[in-house]
Order: structure tokens, then sequence, then C-alpha cells
């Protein structure tokens, strides 16, 4: 399993594409945080990381679907998985190396973004002031993000050879998962179960840990929601014929 997982992270950063990806990740995150009008922190005025924590999730989309779409959908164009097959290693370890090969990007794209906070703490007035609990909070909520991201990504790689078709689908679930539970807790036909429909959606236990309060239920939650997605990966390549 660690073999398959250095094979897969190093495949990585072997490619330009994963620095690319990251390099637009992180450009992105700067132009919007310090450049453009409507989301600055130098306009908004105040020395807190709000804005930027509500906006990568929906660059989160993107980034982390471009990671993972060649994870099995490669596999399927080469015909390598049955080799990999052979090896010593359930479906589920092999799922898990490629899955945690994905996340180790993940958090490499986070890091810079660590000066973030860093200048923010210097510009305040006085220095050092902004909330680090909610920070913290918010970097874990984001990883958590970030994992269960990573496992639909995982899943929508294992249904297809295409990885154009992988990346699709992986944003249109991502998008769903996190947003589409609390559109359809809007719409007239599911009034009185709102919160019920909200607490399926991602966004609800995304903020919720962004408040800086780490609470059990919302990471029992994207435990879940990863552990579901990747037996969902599982089913997808053990029951194809290679």
């Amino acid at each position: 399993m660690l073999a398959v997982f250095k094979r897969e992270l190093f495949s990585f950063l072997n490619s330009l594409m994963a620095y690319i990806t990251i390099g637009i990740f992180l450009l992105a995150c700067g132009l919007m945080f310090w450049f453009f009008p409507d989301t600055s922190i130098l306009e908004y005025g105040y020395a807190e990381m709000d804005g930027f924590f509500s906006l990568v999730p929906y660059l989160f989309m993107f980034l982390i679907s471009a990671i993972t779409m060649r994870s099995f959908a490669e596999e399927r164009k080469e015909g390598t998985y049955v080799l990999l097959a052979t090896r010593p290693l359930t479906d589920m370890q092999i799922i898990l190396a490629k899955y945690l090969a994905c996340m180790v990007l993940v958090l490499f794209s986070l890091v810079p973004t660590l000066i973030y906070y860093y200048s923010i703490s210097q510009l305040g007035l006085p220095k050092g002031n902004i909330d680090t609990g909610a920070v913290i909070g918010s970097y874990v909520g984001l990883f958590l993000l970030g994992s269960a991201f990573a496992s639909i990504g995982v899943f929508a790689s294992s249904i297809t050879k295409n990885q154009i078709i992988a990346f699709a689908v992986a944003v249109f679930l991502c998008f769903f998962t996190y947003s589409g539970f609390d559109s359809l807790s809007r719409i007239a036909a599911f009034e009185g179960i709102e919160s019920f429909l909200m607490n399926f959606g991602i966004n609800e236990h995304y903020q919720s840990i962004s408040r800086g309060v780490l609470d059990t239920r919302d990471v029992v939650y994207f435990l879940t929601f990863v552990a579901l997605f990747l037996w969902l990966t599982k089913l997808a390549i053990g029951g194809r014929k290679w």
C-alpha cells in the first residue's frame, strides 16, 4: 500500500499538471483575497479571513476534481489497473493509497495560504488583532471539506476512463453536496424539513466548524461522508472487468 501511495504521489509531483493546478488555485486565492474589489481584505477593512474561507470551497471544487480525475481513469485508459490488482493488495487498500496521495496534494496547496494569516496579523491594528481560534477552526474545516471532495473525486474517476468526464462529474457532485441541499431546503415543497435537508449538505457542517467550535457531530459527518464515497468507489472498481 505504501508503494502504491508513493507511486501515485510521485506521479503527481513529476507531472506539470499538478503544479499548474495548484499554481492556478493559489493565484486565484491571491487575486480574490487581495486585489478584486468585491472580495479584497484591503477593501473590507477588518482583520479576519471569513471572506477567504467562504471562497475557497468553490475553488476547491475545481482544484480537487483536477487532482483526482486521473486516479482511476488513467489506469483504465492505459490498462494498467490489471497489473496493480495482481499485487497482494485489496481494492480498499488501493483506493486508500490513491486517496491519501490526493490528500497530500490538497495539504500542499493549503500550506502556502498560511501566509495570508501572518500578513493580516501584521496589518491589523494593533498587530496580532485576529481571531486565531476561528482561523484554526476554519483550516480544520477546509481540510475536512477537502477530504470530502477528494473522496468524491476518486469515486468519479472510478466510473469512467475519460479524465474530462471524471472532472465534470466530480465538480457537479462537489457543488451539489456543498450547496445543493441548501437550495433544496428553500423550495416551498420541502417546507417543514428545511433543517433536515440542510444537515445533509456539507456547507452546514463546514460553516459550523469554521466558527471555531469543533463539534464531534460535524467530524462524524465528514468521516461518514468520506467512508461512503470510498465504499462506492470500491463497488465501482470491484464490479468491473478491467
